[in-house]
């Protein structure tokens, strides 16, 4: 076939195809099995539509999202002495027998939803700035065996300063020695290994407690709320303590309870220190009482307490101070728990418009019926080829020819004998 006329084929059958047109036609097929079908599904639907998507889901409610914000205030003071431990010297457990309150084991004061309270720590008391040996646990600093390993100006790996090029002797807590790479740095540099073996230094941070103040609105409902109840007053926040069964709307909350809700022992998180998220959920129906809109308190741990390596949560943050017109640091290593306070929450109010909508929706999903109808009638019954030829018609063009008034039906072309009747002319064929 020419080319030209493939194309002009191709052409003429997109163009019949595109200029089709597809009316409904209604069967009705007395199958009960199909008729059972068809309202089951239908039942299904409309069960979907008005028990979940519109009773349960609130459907007929407008929604918005919360905005919040958070300020926590932090109480409890601890003393801790360490003095009867046999691994540590008189000088040792200096730093670490002393009273502490809010000022010291919260770092920093304020942070954005979020507080750190410090559970244990290194401390490292007179640093100043000179030459010292490095710490034994960095890497290739140990040059017993070969002096070389220090390279002068080279800075320690993960370490503490800058090599001098020497090799010096280190000295442990525990009066053993060794050879490590002399560093400039502050010194002496920091041992870093916790006082107490599987002990927090401040365990006592348990019995410690923070308020959590917690504000949150719904601008596009004008609504405005606290954590902290209206008629509540000042001695029953001194008082109350949050207990998820007796009393869940309190907003002071003891750092032992809040342990307790994640399923974690204290004393283990508060010795390698770990992530604890506090969840405050305010999901609201304003159709309801504007006191019936009250926060819920969820805790979950937020980091992996089963890590093998870096495990825990813990920083480094110095003091710094002048003595004898030499400057001095005292060098902490602080391991804690940092608590994130984090507010979810959704408002909804009735509105007609949602409530239409979600209708409309479910009015739609009516003709899964008939989808699931068709396919069980057409391909998975005996008869389905009976079924689609009654539901299919295929109809040609017809514009331009004459029906018969009575039946709808397309009249047949005139013939020459009918013509020549209408001409007045003899009939030539017998009409039966």
């Amino acid at each position: 076939m020419p080319f030209k006329e493939t194309v002009s084929s191709w052409s003429r059958i997109a163009v019949d195809s595109a200029l089709e047109y597809d009316t409904p036609k209604v069967v009705h097929i007395k199958s009960k099995k199909v008729g059972f079908i068809n309202r089951l599904i239908q039942i299904g639907v409309i069960v979907y539509v008005v028990v979940w998507a519109i009773i349960l889901q609130k459907g007929y409610q407008e929604k918005d999202e919360v905005v919040s914000a958070v300020t926590t205030k932090l109480k409890g003071v601890a003393y801790t002495n360490i003095t009867g431990n046999p691994n540590l010297s008189i000088e040792d457990v200096g730093p670490y027998n002393r009273i502490w309150d809010p000022v010291d084991y919260v770092i920093p004061p304020m942070m954005d939803n979020a507080f750190f309270v410090m559970t244990n720590m290194v401390i490292t008391p007179e640093q100043t700035r000179g030459v010292c040996a490095e710490d034994p646990f960095m890497v290739n600093v140990n040059c017993e065996d070969d002096p070389n390993v220090c390279r002068k100006g080279q800075p320690v790996v993960n370490g503490n300063g800058i090599e001098t090029g020497n090799c010096v002797t280190y000295t442990y807590p525990d009066g053993r020695t060794t050879k490590t790479c002399e560093i400039e740095a502050w010194c002496p540099v920091e041992y870093d290994v916790p006082p107490l073996e599987d002990e927090a230094i401040l365990v006592d941070a348990q019995h410690f407690t923070v308020l959590i103040k917690n504000s949150v609105s719904y601008p596009k409902f004008n609504f405005e709320k606290r954590n902290i109840a209206e008629s509540d007053n000042k001695t029953y926040l001194t008082t109350c303590k949050y207990n998820s069964v007796t009393d869940p709307f309190c907003p002071v909350f003891r750092l032992r309870d809040i342990i307790k809700e994640t399923n974690e022992d204290f004393n283990t998180i508060a010795y390698q220190g770990g992530v604890i998220a506090i969840f405050v959920n305010w999901d609201c129906n304003l159709d309801k009482s504007w006191d019936a809109c009250r926060p819920k308190y969820s805790f979950r741990r937020l980091d992996n307490k089963n890590a093998k390596i870096a495990k825990g949560y813990n920083f480094r943050f110095g003091k710094f101070y002048v003595k004898n017109h030499t400057e001095y640091r005292t060098l902490t290593k602080a391991y804690g728990i940092l608590f994130e306070v984090i507010v979810t929450g959704t408002a909804g109010k009735f509105n007609f418009i949602p409530l239409t909508t979600n209708l409309g929706a479910g009015l739609a999903l009516l003709s899964i019926a008939t989808v699931m109808c068709d396919i069980i009638t057409f391909y998975i019954l005996k008869k389905g080829n009976y079924y689609k030829s009654k539901k299919y018609l295929y109809v040609e063009n017809a514009d331009g020819d004459e029906y018969n008034k009575f039946t709808d039906e397309p009249l047949p072309p005139v013939s020459m004998n009918a013509a020549a009747l209408t001409s007045g002319q003899p009939n030539l064929i017998d009409p039966m």
